[in-house]
Formats: C-alpha cells, sequence, structure tokens
C-alpha cells in the first residue's frame, strides 16, 4: 500500500520520482536505492521485481508469503559501496497477525552487467 505522503522506502519523496522508475526496469545505482525498492517491493507485492533484483547465485525459485504481512517502516544504517561490491545495514519493521517485529539486516549487494543485485543478508541484533 502507498503512503499518503511518500515512497513506502520512506525516502521522503513521492513513489512515482523515487520507487517506481526501478519497478518499472531503470536500473537503480547505488546498493542503498536497490535496498529501498525492494523494501518497497515487499510493501506493495512486487513478487517479479524482487526475484529479477536478486542475485542468480542466491535467488530462490519463488517467494511464497505464507502469512501476511503488513509493513510498517524502513531505516537505513549505513549503506557502503567498494568497487562492485556495497553493505546496507538497516531495520524493517513489520507485523504478522497483529505482533510487530523488527528486521535488522546487514544485506550484500553485487554490480553485475550495469545492475546491482541483493546478493544475500545477515541478521543483526537489534
Amino acid at each position: 500500500m502507498l503512503k499518503e505522503n511518500g515512497c513506502p522506502c520512506e525516502s521522503g519523496r513521492v513513489y512515482a520520482d523515487c520507487c517506481a522508475p526501478w519497478h518499472q526496469g531503470t536500473a537503480a545505482t547505488t546498493p542503498e536505492q536497490l535496498m529501498r525498492s525492494r523494501y518497497s517491493a515487499f510493501v506493495l507485492g512486487l513478487h517479479d521485481y524482487l526475484l529479477a533484483t536478486w542475485h542468480a547465485t542466491t535467488r530462490p525459485e519463488t517467494l511464497v508469503d505464507k502469512e501476511p504481512v503488513r509493513w510498517l517502516g524502513l531505516k537505513i544504517k549505513q549503506a557502503h559501496v567498494n568497487g562492485v561490491n556495497g553493505e546496507v545495514e538497516f531495520i524493517a519493521r513489520y507485523k504478522i497477525a497483529g505482533k510487530a517485529w523488527k528486521l535488522h539486516e546487514r544485506s550484500r549487494f553485487v554490480y553485475e552487467e550495469g545492475r546491482w543485485y541483493y546478493l544475500d543478508g545477515k541478521m543483526l541484533n537489534t
């Protein structure tokens, strides 16, 4: 669901000027942009986009929501790029069956063939 005043990724910009171009095929230019667009894709249920931006070596065959998730917010803690490798540490808040959770992860990204791809992530304690 789109927030009235902005993109689901909480960049402070409207969806049309933020994650929408990436969801429509424009390549994100940084790992942080890709992370934000992937979070927005989770919010909006854009599973094809999530799979397309997942590196082929770690990508699952399908994405299945076992239980309905209500995404509540995203906070980027830090983002780094070192050549063709990038990392983004973030906290995503969500609810499942009325219970609130936090996903604190350091995600790794790789740049190949003109695009950033999500490679994998390590769960962190919050």
